[in-house]
């Protein structure tokens, strides 16, 4: 199984539609909170799942159980929380959520969790990405 992961910010509309262009990448798998911001037009969900079928003839999904609550990014991101206490408390949401064994596996394979974060290191899609290969143990993880 392949989970590509990706952010659109600090990427143009062609930067990120061309990363996009993977030869096993079959759907968009958006993971954010607000997934209808002004950050980038191109991003916004109804925009979004036009241009990926247009342009990459890929699917699109909102998958919001993959997702923060608005309380936990609040405080990470509007109050300059600690990224150690934030992957934390992600880790045990997903947990809490059972998200390994509610999500539908063959959904996820050759899917791209995407988020705003321009890259993985702080973002909660590489806390989704890395959770389901420790609970699956089956899942190869590209970061774009």
């Amino acid at each position: 199984m392949k989970i590509y992961t990706i952010g659109f910010t600090k990427k143009s509309a062609e930067k990120f539609f061309t990363l996009l262009r993977k030869p096993n990448l079959v759907r968009i798998v958006d993971i954010r909170l607000n997934n209808s911001s002004q950050l980038s037009g191109f991003a916004k969900m109804n925009d979004l799942k036009f241009f990926l079928r247009k342009i990459n003839d890929i699917d699109y999904v909102y998958m919001p159980e993959l997702a923060p609550t608005k309380e936990m990014l609040d405080a990470y991101k509007k109050n300059g929380g600690d990224w150690a206490a934030y992957e934390k408390q992600f880790l045990e949401l997903m947990a809490a959520r059972r998200v390994e064994e509610k999500l539908d596996k063959n959904l996820l394979d050759g899917a791209c969790l995407l988020c705003s974060e321009p890259t993985p290191e702080h973002c909660h899609r590489r806390l989704v990405a890395d959770y389901l290969n420790d609970k699956w143990d089956d899942v190869e993880i590209q970061h774009l």
